[in-house]
């Protein structure tokens, strides 16, 4: 079974890489297998692969999941707002 997790594009460049952060965490990774992606987007990430576009509302339903069992609480209150 794969897991392929939801992070946030901060960085993109003309190579078809960008770099994502999730839990305060940057990676950077392979955006060759999606079109159309901007700084803000949120895709789902595989071995360094984003695999597909997901919407803010599926990522932040994704992450609830989550932190229910008990990861990534930090993105999920920078999502929701609760860190403010």
């Amino acid at each position: 079974m794969c897991l392929a997790i939801p992070a946030k594009i901060t960085e993109l460049d003309g190579d078809d890489m960008a770099v994502v952060a999730l839990e305060g965490i940057k990676k950077r990774i392979s955006t060759a297998l999606v079109e159309d992606l901007a700084v803000g987007d949120y895709v789902l990430v595989h071995v360094g692969y984003a695999l597909h576009k997901v919407s803010p509302d599926e990522a932040a339903r994704t992450l609830q999941l989550m932190a229910e069992a008990g990861v990534l609480q930090d993105e999920l209150d920078e999502m929701t707002g609760a860190d403010q």
